[in-house]
């Protein structure tokens, strides 16, 4: 077991694992947080709602921690694995049919800036400004005001949209790389797989999108 994982497609197989990981995460995430668009008590209960299990908040945290360490681990090595046994960088690609798409040659890059965006967004969000506030008679976190006055700064509602604009590049290529990795991409497929990924990325990228504008233009 310990040979596999450390074997090139054993990483592989990891990658892929930890990517359905957070695949299914930001969707939820996603989902759940259309709520600010509905109501800001809405919102503030769903939020408590989640927070109050701590059994499951603390199980999903770790889960997903430990499933985004492994992931990025196994995205470095691979490249670098990939760098040294080419003996020189991607100065100049392949051309024609064997060139790699822009998706391929970008996902290091797109994965850092996400990285980046995960660890701010738990910065200004987890723990940023405590505010309360009473929903049906129970004191909770006023989530919604924090996110209110977050996205009415133009700065940071750029840097959310280019976020996840690259999120979504991620996801669409990231989405073949999984069924890649565990060996499900028949050739029968790639077109329906391919659009699978990109019609998941345009959902979860799009509806994040859509929060911080309707409440920069809107609340």
């Amino acid at each position: 077991m310990l040979n596999f994982v450390r074997s090139t497609v054993g990483k592989k197989y990891l990658m892929g694992l930890t990517g359905l990981i957070w695949a299914g995460f930001v969707l939820t995430h996603m989902a759940g947080n259309m709520l600010i668009l509905v109501d800001p008590s809405a919102y503030n209960a769903y939020g408590h709602g989640i927070v109050s299990n701590k059994a499951l908040l603390y199980g999903a945290e770790i889960l997903l921690a430990l499933a985004l360490i492994i992931h990025v681990s196994c995205a470095v090595i691979l490249t670098l694995q990939n760098r040294a046994s080419r003996g020189r960088s991607y100065r100049i690609g392949p051309n024609g049919n064997k060139a790699p798409n822009v998706g391929s040659n970008w996902m290091l890059i797109q994965g850092s800036v996400i990285l980046v965006f995960i660890i701010l967004h738990l910065i200004t969000f987890k723990y940023g400004t405590y505010y309360e506030t009473t929903v049906n008679g129970v004191v909770m976190r006023d989530l919604s005001r924090l996110i209110v006055e977050v996205f009415h700064q133009p700065g940071y509602v750029v840097w959310y949209i280019v976020a996840l604009v690259l999120l979504g590049f991620h996801l669409t290529q990231g989405v073949r790389s999984v069924f890649q990795s565990l060996g499900l991409l028949h050739p029968g497929y790639q077109n329906l797989i391919r659009v699978a990924g990109l019609s998941y990325a345009l959902i979860v990228a799009g509806g994040f999108i859509s929060q911080p504008i309707y409440v920069y233009l809107i609340q």
